[in-house]
């Protein structure tokens, strides 16, 4: 047709005006009209089966030429400080370009990895091939995977890991790196979501053999579904909070309150004192002090903060990394009770009997300064006289009165009976490189015990108040055994020449009693293990069933909100009741609460599993170096194929075939 253009026309027409390169652009500069249109068509998609222009949105395009608007990668300033980005999607041929990024005067500042819209211009003469102005940042956590990369002609796949992740992902050949076929990889998409075909990706980490020891807990983390991605407006609004002013907050900076944690510990959420009560009344009783930071002030109810933990529910934590509720700026900086910086809480005072007995209490929301960080290695020490240097000044006027505030909550809970458990935990000790240095049992110290006691007993004091006050909250619910589970521990007992007795209500005080039977015999550990299994899994509700393996009639978490969502809302529960401020529990809230409590139950066995399944790989990997030794386990069970064999040394349970 003689109104039709040469292929070479429209290559640089497309050239000369890549932003009106859409086939209705083309089909107007040119006059083609009617059936012509058809013909058209098939030059535009000859010349794209060639490989000599792309479609994008309905235009086409030269694959060697950006387009003017690009989605653009920051590669950061070089020596001289000029800032240059790639193109995040290049189906080129020829080499990657750079842009010359020109930032205007109050424009952001951009660092290496963020992802820009910007509009770009060709250069001549220069180093670089385009020159770049910023149209606007664009999101800075794209959806990313875990899989295992498989090589082929046109680049590769990504076959997830994720059992609810059914497509595999398509990396381009410029997208692959170095990959090797058959490594595991974390890739993030490339475009948006959405659209037809598989999605596409790029590599951004190589994790190396997917059995190493490295990938185990990344593998949990995508195997179980666990949000270890925050979204962009979840970023910006933790990155946006600013430190709490004392405004109408009680000063409680003079108070002697320090945190004690696990040496490793990144988020400090819990600090407490004793002080000797001078109440003339209350001979040998203390004022005990637990004050909690207050994540409340910076996750407010129905910010994409608030709806981004509760989708979480938990922290959860693997011997090389946690995945944390909040984003670090809270949960790592301005929500944790860092030593001798000022920060938010809510305390509570209790006035403790030389018996133990909470007398009363009462809650504030204040400022208060951490004394010191210590681990309770450290607490420990001190007290048994061998303080550091760091503890030693805190010895007499902290730690002292803490230990004996312990002393007379221990009569308290002897005489309370909880559930008493002898089931060691285990510690895994990682190299630099991620490989297990070694795995062994975690000691159980009476510093332990003191912050225990401790957080257990605020917790009731935050149910007791809450009830009083007549104001909904979650509990955390511990219903007793089942009949069934029960004559199957009984059985069990029985086996070994023990007797857990029927025909009485059962109390925590008589499993007690079949476990000091226990105590020191060979089956102690069975006994431990099958009471364990005869207990219910304990959960959140709005409804209060009581705590039975604490013995406690009231029982609500709130000593841990940087990484429990529930505790959170007893925060804002607690913040509603006493009219502190209007960032207390909102009337959605209050609504959603049974949805909550299944959320947040459910979470907490998701990340209990996923950690469970890391600790048993880790366990795996660490005595598959060990073929050939010997080592000394117990029978922990049996069945028609083979024993069940416990090794004392690490904990790995194993079965012998028979």
């Amino acid at each position: 047709m003689a109104n039709l253009p040469t292929q070479a026309e429209i290559l640089e027409w497309i050239r000369a005006h890549p932003e009106k390169s859409s086939k209705r652009d083309i089909a107007k500069v040119f006059g083609i009209k009617g059936a012509a249109r058809i013909e058209l068509k098939k030059m535009l998609k000859s010349l794209q089966s060639d490989g000599q222009i792309e479609q994008r949105k309905r235009r086409f395009n030269d694959p060697d030429i950006l387009p003017p608007v690009s989605v653009l990668q920051m590669l950061g300033p070089d020596d001289q400080g000029d800032l240059f980005a790639v193109p995040l999607e290049w189906q080129g041929a020829g080499i990657l370009p750079q842009i010359l990024m020109n930032l205007r005067l109050g424009e952001p500042a951009l660092g290496k990895g963020d992802r820009v819209l910007a509009r770009v211009e060709a250069v001549e003469g220069e180093a670089y091939q385009y020159s770049g102005k910023l149209i606007r940042q664009i999101g800075t956590n794209p959806q990313r995977i875990l899989g295992i990369y498989r090589a082929d002609a046109e680049g590769g796949r990504i076959v997830p890991v994720d059992k609810g992740e059914s497509k595999d992902w398509l990396v381009p050949r410029e997208g692959g790196g170095d990959a090797k076929d058959g490594e595991l990889v974390e890739a993030e998409q490339l475009g948006p979501k959405g659209g037809l075909g598989l999605p596409r990706a790029r590599i951004v980490e190589r994790l190396g053999d997917p059995s190493a020891p490295r990938a185990v807990s990344l593998i949990a983390i995508y195997q179980h579904g666990i949000p270890d991605n925050f979204p962009d407006v979840v970023v910006a609004q933790a990155n946006d909070a600013k430190p709490a002013e004392m405004g109408s907050r009680t000063d409680l900076t003079d108070l002697p309150l320090i945190t004690i944690d696990p040496a490793d510990a990144r988020d400090h959420d819990d600090a407490c004192c004793a002080l000797e009560d001078a109440d003339p009344k209350n001979l040998g009783g203390f004022l005990l002090w637990v004050a909690i930071a207050d994540v409340a002030h910076y996750v407010t109810s129905g910010s994409a903060l608030d709806a981004e933990a509760r989708r979480r529910g938990n922290s959860t934590y693997f011997p090389d990394r946690v995945v944390p509720m909040l984003p670090d700026q809270l949960s790592g900086d301005l929500c944790s009770l860092h030593e001798g910086v000022v920060r938010p809480c809510i305390a509570v005072e209790m006035k403790l009997s030389l018996c133990g007995e909470k007398i009363s209490h009462r809650f504030v929301r204040g400022m208060m300064r951490s004394l010191a960080s210590l681990s309770y290695e450290e607490a420990q020490d001190a007290i048994d006289g061998a303080p550091s240097k760091r503890a030693a000044p805190l010895l007499e006027p902290v730690l002292q009165p803490l230990f004996a505030a312990y002393k007379v909550l221990k009569r308290a809970r002897e005489a309370r009976q909880p559930l008493a458990l002898d089931l060691p935990e285990r510690k895994i000790a990682l190299s630099d490189d991620g490989k297990v240095a070694s795995i062994n049992f975690k000691d159980r110290l009476d510093a332990h015990r003191l912050i225990e006691e401790c957080m257990v007993l605020a917790n009731v004091a935050a149910a007791e108040t809450l009830i009083a006050k007549k104001q909904p909250l979650l509990f955390r619910v511990h219903e007793e055994p089942s009949p069934e589970k029960l004559d199957s521990l009984r059985e069990t007992a029985k086996s070994v020449g023990l007797v857990l007795a029927k025909g009485q209500v059962l109390q925590t005080r008589h499993l007690n009693q079949l476990l000091d039977a226990a105590a020191g015999r060979d089956e102690a550990e069975l006994i431990n293990i099958s009471t364990l299994r005869s207990m219910t899994q304990a959960y959140y509700s709005p409804q209060n069933m009581s705590h039975f393996g604490l013995a406690l009639q009231n029982y609500a978490h709130f000593t841990s909100p940087i990484r429990r969502y529930a505790d959170l809302l007893v925060h804002r529960a607690l913040i509603l009741a006493h009219v502190w401020d209007d960032d207390g529990l909102s009337s959605k809230d209050v609504e959603m609460l049974d949805e909550t409590a299944k959320q947040i139950s459910d979470t907490e066995r998701r990340s209990m599993v996923a950690e469970r399944d890391t600790t048993d790989r880790y366990l795996a990997s660490f005595m598959s170096e060990r073929v050939g030794n010997e080592f000394k386990g117990r029978v922990s069970g049996i069945a028609r194929f083979g024993v069940f064999v416990k090794l004392d040394e690490t904990g790995a349970d194993g079965l012998v075939p028979k």
